[in-house]
């Protein structure tokens, strides 16, 4: 018989925002001896028994947490239910088969290094633009939290994160109304847009997928939104969480304003120099790479983008961006 896991957290609350779309909050049965208890942007496995099926065992995901690591009450997982799972024991179906009071399993220890201290690194005073689609919103409502709750005794200054989010309809925009409050008290930049407006007829804001904001047409615009006179790395960093083709099309656009990805081959491949810094991190979901540097021809694109970035900003006087 397949190994079963063995329960240690309660399902405390479900919250769905839309079908197929909710918060979990999770209370492992022994809570974190230190607060805070993880970095925000990390992740913690979860998983469930095939109940349905018990032949195929159990089923384990990382799932980036939501909630502040400050927080000392459940932590908070933003889920959606995959409708058309890869894999013959998906995890999300099951999920949302859970109500308040279910058991499951819940790694005690976070991972990950899509954190900002991993990544732009801490203190760093550029605009951190925050790119999300759908559920990828997580890590960056988590480090937003943390930054609130770092210094209680003081307001923070929210000005130099910018969220862009990205989702199918409206009322999939999670965490809208928490972020909208941040921006009238706080000072944070936050996008949403909707890429199906036909499906919500109240929505008047934005439209489009989220890396459409990054189209050379746009990029002006998205200056002014998250409050920079360019989008180039002197000003801004970019961080990405979400699916494929939100995070390559994203950073193929991006590479002729010379912001060098954070990841060795893709870095190789388009002939950054060593001493370039990174400017450009994500967190994927999918197993597929996010850009094709395999074929030649869309290597020699992505090469000849990636070099007239560092022709803009030697032009802009940046140190280290010279042409290789």
């Amino acid at each position: 018989m397949a190994k079963l896991l063995e329960y240690n957290a309660t399902l405390e609350a479900r919250v769905d925002i839309a079908p197929g779309l909710a918060h979990f909050f999770v209370r492992p049965d022994e809570p974190p001896a230190e607060f805070p208890w993880f970095v925000a942007g990390q992740y913690c496995v979860i998983g469930l028994n095939n109940e349905a099926q018990p032949e195929l065992g159990s089923v384990r995901r990382s799932m980036s947490i939501a909630s502040s690591p400050h927080h000392r009450g459940a932590a908070e997982f933003y889920i959606r239910r995959v409708s058309t799972p890869e894999s013959a024991n998906p995890l999300t179906p099951q999920c949302f088969g859970l109500q308040a009071g279910a058991r499951l399993y819940m790694r005690p220890v976070a991972a990950g290094k899509f954190t900002l201290p991993d990544t732009v690194g801490a203190g760093d005073p550029r605009v951190c633009i925050m790119v999300a689609a759908g559920t990828g919103l997580a890590p960056f409502v988590s480090m937003v939290r943390e930054a609130i709750d770092a210094h209680p005794s003081r307001t923070p200054d929210l000005s130099r994160y910018a969220i862009l989010h990205g989702v199918s309809r409206d009322n999939e925009l999670g965490y809208r109304q928490e972020l909208e409050g941040y921006v009238a008290t706080l000072g944070l930049r936050y996008v949403p847009t909707v890429s199906r407006p036909a499906e919500s007829p109240t929505w008047s804001g934005q439209t489009g997928r989220v890396e459409n904001l990054f189209v050379a047409e746009n990029l002006d615009r998205l200056a002014t939104q998250v409050g920079v006179p360019a989008i180039n790395p002197t000003t801004c960093t970019v961080l990405i969480c979400g699916l494929q083709g939100t995070i390559g099309n994203t950073l193929t656009s991006l590479l002729h304003r010379g912001f060098v990805p954070d990841h060795r081959r893709i870095r190789t491949a388009l002939g950054v120099p060593d001493e370039a810094p990174h400017t450009l991190f994500f967190e994927q979901y999918d197993t597929e790479p996010v850009v094709d540097i395999k074929t030649p021809a869309s290597l020699a694109a992505l090469h000849a983008a990636m070099q007239a970035g560092f022709s803009y900003l030697a032009a802009l006087g940046a140190p280290g961006t010279s042409p290789a």
